[in-house]
């Protein structure tokens, strides 16, 4: 406690270790900017386009939305960071952006989850799928998301509010991480490691195992079809959300395994979080799902007539 004292900022040092800044500045920016670009049409193309006024364009609109939201929280202090030498940000800002970024990701996880119940619903019980994924049902699935993971985040930070940090102020990634802070303070954390670890279980395990049950009925019912030709479709229909979840939480199982056998791992994981899975996901539902490929190609095909 003799180290204890009262600190306004952290050092944020992700970007510290990089040789070459310019190229990393280049890098986030094009990502961001495709980041918004591609969520943004996505969301455009399933508002006006009444093909996609169904419950899986629904949450994928939810998703994209999400992906907005997080890169804003994440990636305008990366980019601030590489324009600055001094790489600070204040534990007031640092606390809120730790608020956000554990929101956005448990909601992206139960939004997966939603999606997995839907794509089963939908193979399983074609002929039933609009009765059982009403937009009553839908809507309130959305709001569970949301408010189960703002109320997850918003416990989690009120414990760490009251935290005294040490003497030691940096940060080894590019935005703050709520375990990092931790090994910043001198108070007692085991009450939020405690907290922290049965938020993850309930996040990410918890929404894992109802994405593995909604497969494993997917995949039974996919079995069950007589035709290759059959078989193919209803597989295509949940291939680009297949992938999203490989990727979500595929990187965060490496980022457990293998970030303590080499450090820059620890770094890498958090700005895949941040930069490329939200870039990754409007092209992974329009280069995969054909409802979104025809949705843009007919929008496309309008705006080239209203300029000619």
């Amino acid at each position: 406690m003799g180290n204890q004292s009262v600190l306004s900022e952290f050092i944020l040092l992700g970007f510290s270790v990089d040789p070459q800044p310019d190229s990393a500045l280049h890098v986030v920016s094009d990502d961001l900017l495709l980041t918004l670009l591609g969520n943004l049409v996505m969301l455009l193309v399933i508002r006006v386009d009444p093909h996609l006024h169904t419950p899986m364009s629904f949450f994928l609109g939810q998703l994209s939305f999400l992906d907005l939201g997080h890169s804003s929280v994440t990636v305008p202090k990366m980019l601030e960071n590489l324009l600055s030498e001094s790489k600070t940000i204040f534990v007031e800002s640092c606390l809120a952006q730790t608020f956000f970024v554990f929101a956005t990701r448990g909601t992206e996880a139960c939004l997966l989850a939603v999606m997995a119940y839907d794509r089963c619903v939908a193979i399983s019980s074609p002929l039933l799928c609009g009765q059982v994924m009403d937009n009553q049902l839908c809507i309130g699935l959305v709001w569970g998301s949301w408010g189960l993971a703002f109320v997850d985040a918003l416990i989690n930070i009120l414990l760490a509010v009251n935290l005294d940090y040490c003497e030691d102020q940096t940060l080894p990634h590019f935005s703050c991480e709520l375990s990092s802070l931790f090994h910043l303070s001198c108070s007692d954390t085991s009450t939020n490691f405690t907290l922290l670890l049965c938020s993850s279980v309930f996040r990410f395990f918890g929404t894992f195992i109802l994405i593995f049950f909604s497969y494993i009925c997917i995949v039974s019912t996919i079995l069950s079809i007589s035709s290759t030709s059959g078989r193919s479709k209803a597989f295509s229909t949940c291939s680009s959300h297949l992938t999203a979840v490989i990727l979500f939480y595929g990187s965060g199982f490496l980022s457990y395994l293998l970030a303590n056998l080499w450090f820059p791992l620890k770094m890498i994981f958090p700005l895949q979080y941040s930069v490329i899975t939200p870039m990754l996901n409007p092209l992974i539902y329009s280069l995969q799902n054909k409802e979104v490929k025809a949705a843009m190609g007919r929008m496309l095909r309008r705006c080239v007539n209203c300029f000619t």
